[in-house]
C-alpha cells in the first residue's frame, strides 16, 4: 500500500514509499501552526494575520504549499517563520506574504540558501535586507549680531561618508541601515535670523536643527548653529558650533559653545575685534585673524569636494572685512563703514556675519542640508520633497535635500 515501483536504470526493479506530490490537509488553517514537509495547506487569514512555523529539520527537496483560501493576504498577511534556518539565503527577517490570492510553494535547498520559493506569484525577495546608506547632515547656521555684533556659529556637521570627519574634530560616523519599505523623514533646519537694526528689537537667533528620523534607526540630529553676540542679548549662543562674542572686551560677553562631534566654540572679543562664529573644521573662530569665522569641512559625498559648515565673521577693528569661514560663513563688518554683515550661504549651514554698526541688521544664518548616498542598485526611487537625485556617482545614487522631505527605502 502507498508504494511505487522504480528502476535503478540497469533493469533492477523495487518498490519504494511514494514521497512525491503534495498531501493536502483538508482542515482550513486559521491560526498559528507548524507545517510538515510534503503537505499543502488552505490558509484563511480572514480572522487576522498569523504565522506558520516551518519544519526545524528539513531534508533537501522537501516541499510545502500554502494557498490564500479567502484571498485575504493583502488585508491580513501570512508570515512564515524559518526558525534558525535560512529563507532565500537569509536568517532574517521572517518572510511575509501580503498579496491577495497568492499560491506559495517552497522547497528546502540545504543550509546555504535554505527554503526557496519555487512558486509564489511574486518575484520580490521575501526577506529584504537593509541597505547601507551614508549621510551628511548639516543644521542651519546661527544669525549674527548688529552694531559690532558677533558672527553666527555654523550648523552642526555630522558625516559618515568615506571616513571623512564630522564637525568639531569628531570622527566619521557609522552609516545608516535602512530597511526596505520604511519611510525616513528628512528635516532641513532654517538659518537663524540676524539681530535687527537699531533699535534692535529682534535678537539674533540660533539656527534650526536638521535631522534624519525613522522608526527603526537612531535618529541623526545636527544642532543649529549658535547665534552671534548682539547689542540687546549680549552673550553669544551655544549650538552645533558656537556663536562669536559681542564687542565689550574679553570675557565681558561670552562666546558660544559648540556641540561635541558637530562643531567648535565661537571666538571671544578682545575689544577691537569681535568674535567670529565657530565652524566645523579644525579651528575655532578667529584663527585666521581677529573676528574671522571658523572654517567648515569639505566632503566628496556628492562626487566632488565641497566645503560646508563655515562660521560667520564678527566685527573687526583691524581688518576690512573679516572673512567668514570656508564653507558658507558670512563676512563681518569693519569700523566706520557699513560693510559686511553678509548672510551665511544657503544649504551650507554657514553662520551669518556680524554688522559693524547698528544701522543695518546682522546677517542671517544659511539653511542646512541633508545628503544620502547608497548603491545604485539599492535606490528605491521613492522620495518626497523633491530632492536632487544623481545616479552613477562611482556606483552610488546621491540624494541632496535642500528642503524637508522623505525617502522610502
Amino acid at each position: 500500500a502507498n508504494q511505487i515501483l522504480t528502476t535503478n536504470g540497469s533493469g533492477a526493479l523495487s518498490f519504494v514509499d511514494n514521497s512525491g506530490g503534495t498531501s493536502w490537509v483538508a482542515a482550513v488553517k486559521t491560526s498559528n501552526f507548524t507545517a510538515a514537509a510534503g503537505e499543502g495547506y488552505f490558509v484563511n487569514t480572514a480572522g487576522g494575520a498569523f504565522e506558520i512555523d516551518l519544519p526545524g529539520s528539513p531534508s533537501v527537496g522537501d516541499e510545502i504549499e500554502f494557498v490564500d483560501f479567502t484571498r485575504n493576504f493583502a488585508t491580513a498577511a501570512l508570515t512564515l517563520d524559518q526558525g534558525s534556518l535560512k529563507f532565500q539565503g537569509f536568517a532574517s527577517p521572517k518572510p511575509v506574504y501580503n498579496t491577495a490570492g497568492q499560491n506559495i510553494k517552497i522547497v528546502y535547498s540545504g543550509s546555504t540558501q535554505g527554503w526557496i520559493p519555487i512558486r509564489d506569484d511574486d518575484v520580490t525577495n521575501e526577506t529584504p535586507q537593509a541597505t547601507i546608506t551614508d549621510f551628511l547632515v548639516i543644521a542651519g547656521g546661527g544669525g549674527a549680531g548688529s552694531d559690532r555684533g558677533g558672527g553666527g556659529g555654523a550648523g552642526g556637521y555630522r558625516n559618515s561618508f568615506a571616513s571623512e570627519a564630522s564637525g568639531g574634530g569628531g570622527s566619521s560616523e557609522t552609516a545608516l541601515s535602512l530597511n526596505p519599505g520604511t519611510t525616513y523623514t528628512v528635516t532641513i533646519g532654517a538659518g537663524g535670523v540676524g539681530e535687527s537694526a537699531a533699535p534692535h528689537s529682534t535678537n539674533s537667533a540660533v539656527g534650526a536643527n536638521s535631522s534624519i528620523t525613522g522608526s527603526d534607526i537612531t535618529d541623526i540630529v545636527s544642532i543649529g548653529g549658535g547665534r552671534g553676540g548682539s547689542t540687546t542679548a549680549k552673550d553669544a549662543g551655544n549650538g552645533g558650533s558656537g556663536g562669536g562674542a559681542h564687542r565689550n572686551g574679553p570675557g565681558a560677553n561670552s562666546k558660544g559653545t559648540g556641540t561635541s562631534n558637530q562643531g567648535f566654540n565661537g571666538e571671544d572679543s578682545d575689544g577691537a575685534d569681535v568674535g567670529g562664529g565657530g565652524g566645523g573644521a579644525v579651528e575655532v573662530g578667529g584663527t585666521d585673524g581677529g573676528g574671522f569665522g571658523g572654517d567648515g569641512l569639505s566632503s566628496s559625498i556628492t562626487g566632488s569636494a565641497v566645503a560646508r559648515g563655515g562660521g560667520g565673521a564678527g566685527h573687526s577693528g583691524s581688518v576690512n572685512p573679516p572673512l567668514g569661514g570656508d564653507g558658507g560663513g558670512g563676512n563681518g563688518g569693519y569700523d566706520g563703514t557699513a560693510t559686511g554683515g553678509s548672510p551665511g550661504t544657503a544649504n551650507t549651514g554657514g553662520g551669518g556675519g556680524g554688522r559693524a554698526n547698528g544701522s543695518v541688521a546682522g546677517g542671517a544664518g544659511g539653511s542646512g542640508v541633508v545628503i544620502l548616498s547608497m548603491a545604485d542598485a539599492d535606490y528605491s526611487g521613492t522620495t518626497s520633497g523633491s530632492p536632487t537625485v544623481a545616479t552613477g556617482v562611482s556606483g552610488k545614487t546621491v540624494l541632496t535635500f535642500n528642503g524637508s522631505g522623505s525617502y522610502t527605502a
